[in-house]
């Protein structure tokens, strides 16, 4: 079987543990659902070198890019790869989480119960779809070859939409009314088990605004995989196998990056899979290189920035891979104090949540602007004052710590350890 190149980065030495990433979330904080329309979810703005904070709305990301600015996307569609059906030779309920399709058009995937997922297993999934498991690999995972009518459907992504849910995250309990609210209003390419969820802020109408400012606009490709559920259980940072995500890069896109930092821009990556796409493919002079291939680039604090200049993310779980990307680019001490006051200012957390921009400085060290900052400094996400800021605090105590309610929320350490179980229940 033909194999993709996978490019792997060098690890840095760390003192750092995994249990160094942990912050406290009551779980109300928790996003079940999407914001509508899609900017008008919060937007808290974080200098990656003094750690300042100012809090807007989304759609007030186009006062924070400047023109020779150039914003990068991932174009990824998620596919729906959460398939329910039942064991050809028993009847018994089977589950399968579609990873990734692999060259010669089987796929890896994670099955519950793995236990009847044996090698010449055949599961069934409605009328029109079977999957045979072909290998069992030394993480657990299972390789299963598809068949339907090819005839009736022309490809494999048809039957899917036919018989397929969206696999939403283990901590979204509320029912997805929408499966667009889970793409971004960009996304082309399928190939996604979970959505590059940074996007999801953006619509058509802000999309158009920011390019008729002048802000260059570039879509790359990654597939998001196995490496945005898989908990870090390692409690050195450096013992984490990160697994491999396919990616994909133009050399149109790659070329306009090239010119605008070249010209002072800041390059601005929408997501960690955009900025793990980008980090990827520069060189130490952070010019970017055309390439399709895989990555399991693992980046957390030591890490030295090659590409990106600023990021566009949401707020992610504790002790998690993408809060190690985030705490790499802006200072652990920075981001955590940005959560700890978000959690006081009951923003919404995870897929479904509120947003960050992560800002700093072009390569060329061009000064950044920013005429709005003397009398928006403390305006709300609502772009109310510092007293209306306080009041939407939600349960903040005077002190300005949020209190305590057994009642009404669990511990954060309470929503790992049931990410963790669901992640391992399926990898079983």
């Amino acid at each position: 079987m033909e194999t993709e190149k996978t490019i792997v980065n060098e690890r840095v030495e760390t003192t750092l543990k995994t249990s160094d990433f942990w912050y406290d979330l009551p779980e109300e904080l928790i996003a079940q659902t999407p914001v509508e329309p899609r900017d008008e979810s919060r937007l808290l703005i974080l200098d990656r070198e003094s750690g300042e904070m100012r809090h807007r709305v989304f759609r007030d990301i186009l006062e924070e890019l400047r023109p020779e600015d150039m914003l990068v996307v991932n174009s990824s569609k998620v596919i729906p790869a959460r398939l329910l059906g039942v064991s050809r030779k028993t009847g018994s309920p089977e589950e399968l989480l579609l990873l990734k399709q692999l060259p010669d058009g089987t796929w890896e995937t994670l099955v519950r119960p793995g236990k009847r997922a044996r090698v010449g297993a055949v599961f069934t999934f409605g009328d029109c779809l079977t999957a045979e498991v072909t290998e069992v690999k030394d993480d657990g995972n299972r390789i299963v070859a598809f068949s339907y009518d090819k005839d009736k459907y022309h490809h494999i992504y048809e039957v899917l939409n036919e018989v397929g849910n969206m696999p939403l995250p283990p901590y979204i309990h509320e029912k997805l009314a929408d499966r667009d609210r889970y793409q971004t209003v960009y996304a082309k390419e399928e190939g996604s088990a979970a959505a590059p969820t940074a996007g999801l802020h953006f619509t058509p109408e802000l999309l158009d605004a920011i390019r008729a400012k002048g802000v260059g606009y570039g879509e790359v490709t990654l597939h998001v995989g196995l490496g945005t559920f898989r908990p870090v259980k390692a409690e050195r940072i450096e013992d984490h196998l990160m697994h491999a995500e396919h990616f994909s890069i133009t050399p149109e896109v790659c070329d306009e990056i090239n010119r605008r930092r070249a010209a002072g821009g800041r390059i601005v990556a929408v997501g960690t899979t955009t900025c793990r796409v980008l980090e990827t493919v520069a060189d130490d002079a952070g010019i970017v290189h055309p390439m399709t291939a895989s990555t399991q680039i693992f980046i957390y604090p030591g890490y030295r920035f090659k590409a990106i200049d600023a990021l566009i993310t949401n707020f992610h779980l504790p002790e998690s891979t993408l809060l190690m990307l985030v705490s790499a680019l802006a200072g652990r001490e920075h981001i955590l104090r940005a959560y700890e006051e978000a959690v006081r200012l009951r923003y919404r957390f995870f897929s479904f949540g509120d947003a960050m921009l992560i800002r700093g400085r072009a390569r060329r060290e061009t000064v950044l602007t920013d005429a709005r900052t003397d009398d928006r400094t403390d305006a709300t996400a609502h772009g109310g004052d510092t007293e209306t800021a306080n009041a939407n605090a939600g349960s903040a105590d005077d002190t300005g710590t949020v209190a305590d309610d057994d009642a009404v929320c669990r511990t954060a350490e309470e929503i790992l350890r049931e990410h963790h179980a669901a992640f391992e229940e399926l990898a079983k």
